[in-house]
Protein backbone atom coordinates (compact mmCIF):
# COMPACT_ATOMS: atom_id res chain seq x y z
CA UNK A 1 0.00 0.00 0.00
CA UNK A 2 1.44 3.61 -1.32
CA UNK A 3 1.10 5.76 1.85
CA UNK A 4 1.34 9.87 1.75
CA UNK A 5 3.42 11.77 4.58
CA UNK A 6 2.30 14.19 6.99
CA UNK A 7 4.05 17.88 6.29
CA UNK A 8 3.92 19.97 9.87
CA UNK A 9 3.77 23.68 9.01
CA UNK A 10 5.71 25.74 12.09
CA UNK A 11 5.87 29.32 12.34
CA UNK A 12 4.30 32.59 13.93
CA UNK A 13 0.99 33.74 12.75
CA UNK A 14 1.60 36.20 9.99
CA UNK A 15 4.57 34.35 9.10
CA UNK A 16 3.21 33.41 5.61
CA UNK A 17 2.57 29.52 7.08
CA UNK A 18 -0.75 29.83 4.67
CA UNK A 19 0.76 31.40 1.15
CA UNK A 20 3.64 28.32 1.82
CA UNK A 21 1.42 25.53 2.49
CA UNK A 22 -0.61 26.46 -0.58
CA UNK A 23 2.31 26.20 -2.61
CA UNK A 24 4.33 23.31 -0.99
CA UNK A 25 0.12 21.40 -1.76
CA UNK A 26 0.62 22.27 -5.51
CA UNK A 27 3.99 20.74 -5.77
CA UNK A 28 3.20 17.59 -3.55
CA UNK A 29 -0.18 16.44 -4.02
CA UNK A 30 -0.97 16.97 -0.59
CA UNK A 31 -4.64 18.51 0.74
CA UNK A 32 -4.00 21.19 3.38
CA UNK A 33 -5.48 21.05 7.13
CA UNK A 34 -6.44 24.30 8.94
CA UNK A 35 -7.63 24.45 12.32
CA UNK A 36 -8.56 27.78 11.62
CA UNK A 37 -10.29 27.46 8.68
CA UNK A 38 -12.72 25.34 10.18
CA UNK A 39 -12.83 27.03 12.67
CA UNK A 40 -13.87 30.38 10.94
CA UNK A 41 -16.16 28.34 8.53
CA UNK A 42 -18.18 26.82 11.83
CA UNK A 43 -18.05 29.77 14.10
CA UNK A 44 -16.76 32.69 12.69
CA UNK A 45 -14.73 34.76 15.14
CA UNK A 46 -17.30 34.25 17.66
CA UNK A 47 -15.45 31.65 19.41
CA UNK A 48 -14.62 33.66 22.33
CA UNK A 49 -13.87 32.12 25.55
CA UNK A 50 -14.15 28.75 23.95
CA UNK A 51 -11.41 29.64 21.33
CA UNK A 52 -8.96 26.81 22.96
CA UNK A 53 -11.14 24.21 23.64
CA UNK A 54 -12.53 23.97 20.17
CA UNK A 55 -9.21 24.66 17.89
CA UNK A 56 -8.47 21.53 20.89
CA UNK A 57 -10.95 19.54 19.66
CA UNK A 58 -10.65 20.08 15.64
CA UNK A 59 -7.05 19.50 15.81
CA UNK A 60 -7.71 16.25 17.56
CA UNK A 61 -10.54 15.70 14.63
CA UNK A 62 -7.63 16.60 11.83
CA UNK A 63 -5.53 14.11 13.22
CA UNK A 64 -7.75 11.42 12.70
CA UNK A 65 -8.71 12.29 9.28
CA UNK A 66 -5.41 13.05 8.11
CA UNK A 67 -4.36 9.46 8.94
CA UNK A 68 -7.32 8.24 6.16
CA UNK A 69 -6.27 10.98 3.91
CA UNK A 70 -2.81 9.80 3.86
CA UNK A 71 -3.96 6.18 3.57
CA UNK A 72 -5.10 7.30 0.28
CA UNK A 73 -1.64 7.85 -0.75
CA UNK A 74 -1.84 11.71 -0.99
CA UNK A 75 -0.24 13.17 1.07
CA UNK A 76 -1.18 16.03 4.43
CA UNK A 77 0.01 19.73 5.21
CA UNK A 78 -0.53 20.61 8.95
CA UNK A 79 -1.06 24.45 8.93
CA UNK A 80 -1.27 24.82 12.43
CA UNK A 81 1.80 26.85 13.41
CA UNK A 82 3.50 24.24 16.46
CA UNK A 83 4.46 27.42 18.15
CA UNK A 84 5.24 25.15 21.19
CA UNK A 85 8.18 22.50 21.14
CA UNK A 86 5.77 20.15 23.44
CA UNK A 87 3.25 20.24 20.33
CA UNK A 88 6.30 19.62 17.81
CA UNK A 89 6.64 16.26 19.90
CA UNK A 90 3.30 15.16 20.58
CA UNK A 91 2.70 15.55 16.25
CA UNK A 92 6.00 13.68 15.86
CA UNK A 93 5.07 11.06 18.62
CA UNK A 94 1.54 10.49 16.85
CA UNK A 95 3.05 10.15 13.23
CA UNK A 96 5.90 7.75 13.90
CA UNK A 97 4.44 5.78 16.23
CA UNK A 98 1.59 4.87 13.50
CA UNK A 99 4.60 4.44 11.15
CA UNK A 100 3.54 7.32 8.87
CA UNK A 101 6.29 9.73 7.56
CA UNK A 102 6.19 13.10 8.24
CA UNK A 103 8.86 16.25 8.49
CA UNK A 104 8.73 19.76 9.79
CA UNK A 105 8.92 22.91 7.41
CA UNK A 106 9.90 25.78 9.61
CA UNK A 107 9.07 29.31 7.95
CA UNK A 108 11.87 31.75 9.18
CA UNK A 109 10.67 35.19 8.96
CA UNK A 110 12.66 38.78 10.34
CA UNK A 111 10.77 40.81 12.48
CA UNK A 112 10.14 43.68 10.12
CA UNK A 113 8.98 41.59 7.57
CA UNK A 114 6.78 39.99 10.27
CA UNK A 115 5.02 42.88 11.47
CA UNK A 116 4.52 44.34 7.41
CA UNK A 117 2.72 40.89 7.18
CA UNK A 118 0.56 41.81 10.30
CA UNK A 119 -0.04 45.24 9.31
CA UNK A 120 -1.19 43.84 5.84
CA UNK A 121 -3.39 41.12 7.50
CA UNK A 122 -4.96 43.73 10.03
CA UNK A 123 -5.76 45.72 6.52
CA UNK A 124 -7.46 42.90 4.73
CA UNK A 125 -9.42 41.82 8.12
CA UNK A 126 -11.04 45.39 8.30
CA UNK A 127 -11.91 45.73 4.91
CA UNK A 128 -13.33 41.93 4.67
CA UNK A 129 -11.12 41.27 2.10
CA UNK A 130 -9.57 38.22 4.31
CA UNK A 131 -11.32 36.15 7.13
CA UNK A 132 -8.64 35.75 9.76
CA UNK A 133 -8.35 36.98 13.35
CA UNK A 134 -7.56 41.14 13.40
CA UNK A 135 -4.10 41.02 15.35
CA UNK A 136 -3.99 44.25 18.06
CA UNK A 137 -0.94 44.48 20.12
CA UNK A 138 -2.08 42.95 23.09
CA UNK A 139 -3.08 39.65 20.88
CA UNK A 140 0.21 39.71 19.24
CA UNK A 141 2.32 40.20 22.44
CA UNK A 142 0.26 37.21 23.99
CA UNK A 143 0.77 35.19 20.79
CA UNK A 144 4.59 35.71 20.70
CA UNK A 145 4.85 34.78 24.49
CA UNK A 146 3.30 31.36 23.43
CA UNK A 147 5.52 30.64 20.18
CA UNK A 148 8.43 28.42 21.00
CA UNK A 149 11.42 29.19 18.10
CA UNK A 150 12.60 25.78 16.94
CA UNK A 151 15.94 24.13 17.11
CA UNK A 152 17.36 23.71 13.79
CA UNK A 153 17.75 19.69 15.03
CA UNK A 154 13.63 19.71 15.03
CA UNK A 155 13.09 20.67 11.55
CA UNK A 156 13.50 19.40 8.65
CA UNK A 157 13.18 22.57 5.72
CA UNK A 158 13.94 25.44 7.00
CA UNK A 159 12.35 28.12 4.23
CA UNK A 160 13.22 31.47 5.15
CA UNK A 161 10.24 33.97 4.40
Amino acid sequence: MCMGKAILICGKICSGKSYYSEQLSRKNNAVVLSVDEIAFALFGRELGEYHDEITDRIKKYLYKKSIDIIKTGTNVILEWGFWKRSWRIEAAEFYSSRGILYEFHYIEISDEKWKMNIADRNRKVKTGEENAYYLDDGLRHKLEMLFEKPDKSEIDIWYKN
